[in-house]
């Protein structure tokens, strides 16, 4: 039996928590339309985002560097805490934003550690020059000098598999809306 670590473990457990969540969200939400409204918007932002930033990435093969990785190491990261905040503000839950702190809390900080590690292994000097120009998270909206003339490209959004997220956020306004309606009878 192999021995693994706490961060390990949480890594692994991640996807499996994160439907878990998502059942008791839809369970613990509370939500009106006007709730359900701004946090659709809310939501569309951060699924923009993760749009721009898959459609600019190449897992593996090169360090992304262009679109919303000029402002932010982590944009689809960014993009999902957003979609996050979205789904709190539809929920109109204590219940709900309690989870959300606690899944965001627990995993990104070792997601986002585990990817610097990577990408460290993968492109060295590269990395270590854009670590230092680019914020890990929360977009500095300096501009940003780096070498790259990518741009974005629907391929890479459909190879990335992106429209998962899509799917995944409209079924849960469907769950959110269907929720209102049935309390509503």
């Amino acid at each position: 039996m192999a021995d693994f670590s706490l961060k390990e473990l949480l890594s692994r457990q991640r996807v499996r928590a994160g439907l878990i969540a998502a059942i008791a969200v839809s369970l613990l939400a509370q939500p009106t339309w006007l709730s359900v409204i701004g946090g659709v918007l809310i939501s569309l932002l951060g699924l923009s985002i993760r749009v721009w930033a898959s459609g600019h990435l190449r897992k593996e093969k090169e360090l992304a560097i262009s679109g919303p990785y000029r402002y932010s190491r982590n944009p689809l990261y960014l993009g999902n805490f957003i979609l996050g905040v979205g789904i709190v503000v539809g929920s109109r839950s204590w219940w709900v934003m309690g989870l959300f702190v606690a899944y965001f809390a627990i995993f990104y900080p070792l997601i986002i550690h585990r990817e610097k590690e990577r990408m460290k292994e993968l492109f060295p000097e590269q990395y270590e020059e854009y670590r230092k120009r680019v914020p890990p998270f929360f977009p500095s909206l300096k501009k940003r000098t780096l070498p790259s003339q990518i741009k974005f490209r629907w391929s890479l959004y459909k190879q990335n598999k992106e429209y998962r997220a899509l799917i995944g956020t409209m079924v849960f306004w469907l769950i959110l809306a269907a929720k209102i309606l049935l309390l509503n009878r």
